[in-house]
């Protein structure tokens, strides 16, 4: 079973894998030998960077599905316009046999 039919998108691992690798940098830096407020410093930079990355990240995906839902509408559209003209000439094929059959 694919992570795609467990219902795991992409954007999921994306965001999954940035906010572990932000927890494991702010790990490695409290076992690292630095000062408090030296400490405090780049654990307050490495999370604003992953905030920054994590909402870059998000806003994309976001565009991507906006995307995705506009080719669907616009695929509904096309398949509602197909399935409108088949219908229409169903009519009239069933209007030409009625008339073939009501001449004879």
């Amino acid at each position: 079973m694919s992570d795609e039919e467990r219902g795991i998108s992409a954007g999921t691992v994306l965001v999954s894998f940035v906010a572990g690798a932000a927890l494991g940098a702010g790990l490695a830096l409290l076992y690292a030998p630095k000062s408090g407020r030296e400490m405090r410093e780049t654990i307050a930079d490495l999370t604003e960077d992953a905030v920054d990355k994590i909402k870059e990240y998000a806003k994309e995906a976001q565009e991507k599905i906006k995307t995705v839902v506009e080719e669907g509408k616009e695929t509904v559209l096309e398949k509602k316009s197909i399935l409108a003209s088949a219908i229409e000439a169903g009519r009239e094929a069933m209007q030409k046999e009625k008339g073939r059959f009501t001449q004879s």
